[in-house]
């Protein structure tokens, strides 16, 4: 499996400058093979990985989840 490594920081920034979503740049990314992404803060450690799906339907079924957990969490902290 690959590996992807991100700066978090820059990457979320770039995603707000070009008015883009972070599932529409990973749909970008599917070439029929998984990849893992992992996400770097400033100092190079880990926040978090991500395994990107070697299919758009897999991806699409996380994107669903994601949204699901991060209203789940948001509702919580209400």
């Amino acid at each position: 499996m690959k590996k992807i490594e991100i700066k978090a920081e820059q990457f979320f920034e770039l995603l707000r400058l070009k008015d883009t979503s972070m599932w529409s740049l990973f749909s970008q990314m599917i070439d029929g093979e998984e990849k893992e992404i992992i996400f770097l803060d400033n100092e190079e450690k880990i926040l978090f990985n991500y395994i990107l799906p070697s299919n758009p339907e897999k991806l699409e079924e996380d994107r669903k989840e994601f949204s699901k957990q991060f209203s789940d969490k948001l509702a919580n902290l209400n």
